[in-house]
């Protein structure tokens, strides 16, 4: 991708955010770098508020039996548990209960709040997707596991009815509930700029974010434009691979760092991104093959590349994650209307764009769905 190469690289760029926590932060690392910033919370500045009657009885209720399985879900989640069973004395126990079970832990937050406590993962995912914790579990015979999901902001119910229907007894810990903002007003603004693509990108840090944007996307009637600006114009760049699954089922496309899913590197992706898709997008692919995206028009090589809208549509999603796994859902659901029976078309499209660029141009992730082969 082309970099800027300005100390003000977003100059004249209009940028979203959605945050509540670390919200200044984000804004003034957007400013230094020329960007005009939009800013709308989307979540309460306190959303995780621990229910202290409610914890512990669940407190309780782990350890009134055996444990054979945690699923931690979320570092401040754990932390938030152990402090508060510190609290009421019962810090050790359960340290003690936790230890004698099978520990899965979603990512390194989690991992760094157990080890904290002296707990130790057996097993994480490089993805830090709890879709890949369901994965590993999967074809396990579960059957009579007493298993405890630490809960993360948002309601893991579907994952308990997954285990339990592999046999496994589910125990859901709720530490806090994501709160939508005290004052919707901005959201709204936020929502009426977005469908009317009066912004450059929206940044997000966390799922309930996304969600809370689609609900009030949903409440004004404008989903289907807010979903066709940020198929098209408006750049939605999230955190990490976390937050921007929850874009999936919406069929946008987003960007993430690769490397490091921070708050800066998310920045310096946008300082690249934005000035180089205004510009026309420039990509070298594996075997020295030079990608220019502007608009609809495709240049290999400098050569022009017809593509009909499926494959057109599944490159654009691609080249908006490069080097990054794009599933097969949401390629399906970026199909143009008309063509997205079921992932045969999904199939059909990705073979139409290898013909046309190269086998070598599009990796198949077996399981998982596809990539832009990126040098």
């Amino acid at each position: 991708m082309v970099n800027a190469g300005s100390e003000r690289p977003l100059e004249g760029f209009r940028i979203g955010v959605t945050a509540a926590r670390k919200a200044e932060e984000q804004v003034t690392l957007l400013e230094r770098r020329g960007a005009s910033v939009v800013l709308a919370p989307a979540l309460s500045m306190d959303p995780n508020r621990v229910d202290d009657t409610a914890l512990r009885a669940s407190t309780e209720e782990v350890l009134g039996q055996r444990i054979d399985m945690l699923l931690a879900t979320t570092g401040i989640g754990m932390k938030a548990w152990l402090e508060k069973a510190s609290e009421w004395g019962l810090a050790q126990r359960l340290v003690d209960r936790l230890a004698d079970a099978e520990i899965l832990a979603r990512g390194p937050k989690s991992v760094g709040a157990l080890r904290r406590f002296g707990l130790r993962e057996l097993w994480a995912p490089e993805s830090e997707s709890f879709d890949d914790v369901l994965e590993h579990l999967r074809g396990r015979d579960l059957t009579g596991k007493r298993i405890v999901v630490q809960e993360h902001g948002q309601s893991l119910s579907i994952v308990a009815h997954a285990l339990r229907r592999q046999g496994a007894e589910v125990v859901s810990v709720v530490v806090y509930r994501v709160e939508p903002a005290a004052d919707p007003g901005p959201m709204f603004g936020m929502v009426e700029l977005i469908a009317a693509r009066e912004l450059d990108a929206v940044t997000f840090t966390s799922a309930p974010a996304i969600a809370a944007l689609m609900q009030v996307a949903g409440s004004m009637g404008l989903r289907d434009q807010v979903i066709a600006a940020f198929q098209a114009d408006v750049v939605a760049s999230c955190v990490g691979p976390v937050a921007a699954a929850a874009f999936d089922m919406w069929g946008v496309p987003t960007i993430w760092p690769a490397d490091r899913y921070r708050l800066v590197a998310m920045v310096n992706q946008l300082e690249c991104e934005l000035p180089s898709r205004r510009a026309g997008l420039s990509i070298e692919l594996v075997g020295g093959h030079q990608l220019l995206l502007h608009g609809d028009e495709v240049l290999l090589d400098g050569t022009e590349v017809r593509l009909s809208p499926a494959p057109l549509a599944v490159l654009h999603s691609l080249v908006a994650n490069p080097g990054n796994v794009v599933s097969r859902q949401a390629l399906l659901a970026m199909l143009p209307s008309g063509t997205a029976g079921s992932e045969h078309a999904v199939e059909m499209a990705v073979a139409r764009l290898r013909a046309a660029l190269g086998t070598r141009a599009i990796q198949t992730v077996v399981k998982r769905g596809y990539r832009l082969a990126i040098a």
